[in-house]
């Protein structure tokens, strides 16, 4: 894994504007911001931008990831296709803190169509400020991981 602080960010084309305000916003913060999405608005397809960010996460690139679509659930669901992955979608600062802190999540997932810039902020904040508590918790995340059907 890299030394550095390094977030990937991504997006499809609902979510430009945000992802490029929060690659500022965490760059400001001393992060590194690997910016991967894209950047003209015709339409992409969001599990493209999930799946790549999220390897970048598993592969240890990036210590964590920020993944945007219309509601953030689509790219999601892509995201936690990655082994490895436990991303969560997050509309206030209060689920993105306890996202880290009970289920060692290493990436978010924002709607752009559903929070604002400023609140999209704080989610961001709140996620970056957690650390994972370990503990019981530290349980039921290998329990995520090790489920099979």
């Amino acid at each position: 894994m890299t030394a550095n602080k390094r977030i990937v960010l991504s997006s499809d084309h609902a979510a430009i504007a945000l992802r490029q305000t929060i690659a500022a916003h965490i760059a400001a913060q001393g992060w590194e911001a690997v910016d991967i999405g894209p950047t003209t608005p015709e339409s992409t397809y969001y599990p493209d931008h999930g799946h790549a960010a999220a390897r970048r996460v598993a592969s240890g690139d990036c210590q964590l990831g920020i993944i945007l679509c219309g509601t953030g659930q689509g790219i999601m669901m892509a995201a936690n296709k990655v082994k490895g992955i436990r991303c969560g979608v997050c509309s206030d600062p209060f689920s993105a803190r306890m996202i880290r802190q009970h289920n060692d999540a290493n990436i978010l997932s924002l709607g752009a169509r559903v929070v604002g810039e400023g609140l999209a902020l704080d989610i961001v904040d709140a996620f970056l400020s957690a650390q994972f508590e370990g503990g019981r918790h530290a349980t039921r995340v290998a329990m995520i991981e090790t489920a099979q059907d």
